[in-house]
């Protein structure tokens, strides 16, 4: 299947200021195609954030996981994310990078007590299960309890969530980051 555009190449006024500074490292770190990815995942998601993010870097893997980043088989997935935010976030981003939407209805999340920047995906008869470490989960609630403490949920804290994000996605590597687990 082949989407709308021919290509994906803005030119670099097209990008918010902040944005600017990560294009080229971004790119090179993880390629064109995580690039788009997120991209779309925030454009959609309304701003830019932490776990639209990591859900547009987890579907891309689990795609890859698959053997290949294409749509070209379908990917069902099952968030752990829940429906309340900032969390469900995830959500956003494992559509774009799955094309699992809910139009398809290949996405359903999951009624879960404790929500988690965890999915189940399944591909032609293999399911796989990544979750975010311990480690990069740990960061992400330090970073965000002190920009509560910091700033309330002022436009301050806003801005320095964006800054999070910024810095999560040019340098986090969706191939270090989770935790896979292959379900027979």
């Amino acid at each position: 299947m082949v989407g709308v555009l021919r290509s994906f190449d803005f030119p670099l006024t097209q990008y918010a200021d902040d944005v600017q500074r990560i294009v080229g490292t971004a790119i090179r770190r993880f390629g064109p195609e995580e690039w788009k990815l997120v991209l779309l995942t925030n454009e959609i998601h309304g701003h830019l954030g932490i776990y639209s993010t990591l859900g547009a870097k987890m579907g891309l893997r689990a795609r890859e996981l698959f053997g290949g980043p294409g749509h070209d088989h379908p990917v069902s997935v099952v968030s752990h994310a829940g429906l309340r935010p900032p969390v469900s976030c995830l959500n956003d981003g494992l559509q774009i990078s799955t094309g699992a939407t809910l139009g398809h209805g290949l996405i359903r999340v999951a009624e879960i007590d404790t929500p988690c920047p965890e999915a189940t995906f399944t591909c032609e008869g293999k399911t796989l299960t990544l979750s975010l470490k311990e480690q990069y989960r740990t960061q992400i609630e330090t970073d965000i309890r002190t920009g509560v403490e910091r700033y309330g949920h002022s436009p301050e804290y806003w801005a320095y969530v964006r800054s999070l994000a910024l810095r999560y996605w040019s340098s986090w590597d969706r191939n270090g980051i989770f935790e896979v687990r292959s379900e027979k």
